[in-house]
Order: structure tokens, then C-alpha cells, then sequence
């Protein structure tokens, strides 16, 4: 049956023509509800403008200070590959170019072509990092892993990835709208919250 805030989903997750690349609609009723984006209140008992990641539910927050927060619903990494803890945001690319690092390329050598000393992979709707990337970084440095962009929507609410947070392309590109460079970030499991 039709339901009213599927109007407010058809547009969200619209086709965007308008994009370097365009984007194709994404078909969010074979998706969960619980991850379509969505205002919540805020579980997470962060300061208002923090990027909360949430490993046990597959949930990112973007903390407002009303008590509430922006959820989505991300793919993670599978076991083994999973970061955990604080970072910053360095910085955010719009359509970014991909160098898996190099031990990803010994795992995989069919990526060799896009190896670090080639160059990486060109932006386009095939680049795994999709439409926006933001760089996790902790001490001043690099921590190799992104929340970005991803075609793939059925891997969301899933632990597929080599550690990346992976959310809809449509869902990235309204974070990246929302969170200045230097955001604060935390990684962590609030199904262990009691």
C-alpha cells in the first residue's frame, strides 16, 4: 500500500541526470525500511555535528543539535577488515578517483591496473568510492578508509566491503552536503550499549 513518506523517498532516491554521471533512481522499496534515510532522535549521546558510524545496526548518524540526527543505512566491511574508533573527516571528494592501497592489490592482483603507481581508477559510475568519498583520518594520518558513494545498494544493511562504509550514492551525496571538512568521527557498536 502507498504510504506517505514514500513520496519524500521517491524523490530522495530519484534519478539524478544532472550529476558528471548520471545517476539511475534507485529502487528503495526492495530496500529495509529501517535503512532509507531518515530523521531519528539521536541514540547516540554525541555532540551535535558528529558522524556516528554504528557497526551493530549498519546505522550512520549525522548528530543536529535538537536531539536528533540524520540516519542512514551503510554497508561495512566484512570480518577482519573492520576499523573502529575516532577519526576526522580530512577531507571530501565529489566523484573521486580510487587507488585501492597496495596490500588491497596483492589480495586482488586484477587491480593492479589501478594501483597507486598507475595512477588509480577515474571517477565514473564503475569507481567503487561512487559519486562522494569523506576521508577518515586519526593522528594526522591516513587512515585508508572512506564513507563513500556505492551502485550497490543491495550490499547496504550488509558486511561485504574491505572496511569502507558504503552507503546508496543518493544517501552520500546528501551527507556530503550536510558535513563540513574536520568532522569529528566515531566508530563503534551501540548494540553494546546498554
Amino acid at each position: 500500500e502507498y504510504m506517505p513518506e514514500m513520496a519524500a523517498y521517491e524523490v530522495m532516491y530519484a534519478a539524478q541526470p544532472n550529476e558528471p554521471f548520471p545517476l539511475p533512481a534507485i529502487p528503495y522499496q526492495k530496500i529495509e525500511r529501517q535503512f532509507l534515510r531518515q530523521w531519528v532522535d539521536n541514540p547516540t549521546g554525541e555532540r551535535p555535528g558528529t558522524l556516528v558510524v554504528d557497526v551493530g545496526h549498519h546505522f550512520l548518524y549525522f548528530t543536529y543539535p535538537n536531539g536528533k540526527a540524520m540516519r542512514y543505512g551503510v554497508g561495512l566491511g566484512r570480518a577482519g577488515f573492520e576499523w573502529a574508533g575516532e577519526g576526522v573527516i580530512q577531507y571530501k571528494r565529489q566523484w573521486p578517483r580510487w587507488t585501492p592501497p597496495d596490500e588491497m592489490v596483492s589480495r586482488q592482483p586484477e587491480l593492479q591496473r589501478y594501483s597507486i603507481a598507475n595512477g588509480g581508477m577515474d571517477a565514473g559510475l564503475k569507481n567503487p568510492l561512487g559519486a562522494r568519498a569523506l576521508y577518515i583520518f586519526q593522528n594526522n594520518e591516513d587512515t585508508l578508509y572512506r564513507i563513500h558513494g556505492s551502485p550497490e545498494w543491495r550490499t547496504i544493511g550488509k558486511s561485504v566491503s574491505s572496511g569502507c562504509v558504503r552507503m546508496m550514492n543518493q544517501d552520500i551525496i546528501d551527507l556530503y552536503g550536510r558535513v563540513p571538512g574536520k568532522t569529528r568521527i566515531v566508530v563503534t557498536n551501540l548494540a553494546n550499549v546498554v
